[in-house]
């Protein structure tokens, strides 16, 4: 089965499914206008839900949802919505996560699958709100169906629509201020890591997906956070670049001689310095002469969630050391 690296690599990624160990790829989903959610305002004297902003509309990619009350049984077929929800407090209220969830530790992994999505067996979760972020086999109106309220929200291109995303889950649990705090203290951060770091040398990189190897331009999610480094992506020029993921040759990437490589793949399919300097070609590049190999934790490099941040901090590094070199 082949690693699945969506958005932050997939949207980062974009829900490219890589074709180095495996994994059938999910349709991407079709762009679509940042959500935004509103909330009724509550009287002195409301209910727990009702203070709590219930009932609430999010407008999500699959629509304008209303969610009466606070759902106390979530399910999650997003690995980058499961990080986002236990970061926004709404870790108690999930009873049910995807076999990709592994983060964090304590989310309620179980068989369940959101590339292959078994409408009896979410339904047997009894959930009061499903979040995905891919509409396979119609999910959302197959669940919708059975009354179960379904929030589709799709892999990020943009640090904005991420951002979106992170409140709309905000709205939708009652975790509203939580969300907005954590979307504050991320921009922060970034903000903070793109403005130190040295922009002066014009550096090349590399991101590697898998060993085919596929590449990410600077037209991707995660192709932008890059840019805030002020990196040059030798992906831009290759053939294929409008596509986002261009499939290059090992010839392209040993031409062009990057500055930095990034290894999304180190996880999923082994892929380290030494793996770069066995193949043709490479054990002459800059990056693997120079220490400048850069190896990725795959799953933080594909989800476009709280974690954006923790790969920032790594891009940042990588870019200092390099520049001082």
């Amino acid at each position: 089965m082949r690693p699945v690296r969506t958005a932050f690599a997939g949207a980062l990624l974009g829900t490219l499914v890589l074709a180095a160990c495996g994994q059938t790829a999910p349709t991407a989903p079709s762009s679509t206008a940042p959500s935004t959610a509103s909330t009724a305002s509550a009287p002195a004297s409301a209910s727990p839900d009702a203070a709590a902003g219930f009932p609430v509309t999010v407008e999500a990619a699959n629509g304008r949802i209303t969610l009466a009350k606070r759902p106390e049984r979530i399910v999650s077929l997003s690995a980058a919505h499961t990080e986002t929800l236990f970061a926004i407090g709404a870790g108690p209220q999930v009873v049910a996560v995807d076999d990709q969830s592994n983060f964090p530790q304590q989310a309620p992994r179980t068989d369940l699958s959101g590339f292959k999505p078994n409408v009896e067996a979410i339904a047997a979760q009894k959930p009061d709100l499903v979040i995905i972020s891919n509409d396979i086999n119609k999910v959302a109106s197959e669940l919708g169906k059975l009354n179960v309220p379904v929030l589709l929200e799709p892999a990020a291109t943009k640090l904005d629509e991420a951002y979106d995303e992170i409140a709309d889950l905000g709205a939708a649990t009652g975790n509203q201020a939580k969300a907005d705090e954590l979307v504050t203290t991320m921009k922060g951060a970034l903000d903070k890591l793109a403005a130190s770091a040295p922009k002066d040398r014009k550096l090349t990189y590399y991101h590697e997906l898998d060993q085919t190897p596929y590449a990410a331009t600077s037209s991707t999610f995660i192709g932008q956070i890059y840019a805030m480094f002020g990196l040059v992506n030798i992906a831009d020029k290759a053939p294929g670049a409008a596509g986002g993921y261009p499939k290059l040759s090992k010839e392209f990437v040993a031409q062009a001689d990057p500055d930095l490589i990034f290894l999304a793949d180190v996880k999923c399919c082994g892929q380290n310095k030494e793996a770069l300097a066995k193949r043709p070609g490479w054990k002459n590049l800059k990056a693997v002469k120079n220490d400048q190999v850069v190896p990725l934790d795959d799953d933080v490099a594909s989800r476009w969630g709280p974690r954006i941040v923790d790969l920032a901090h790594t891009i940042g590094d990588a870019v200092s050391k390099a520049a001082g070199s």
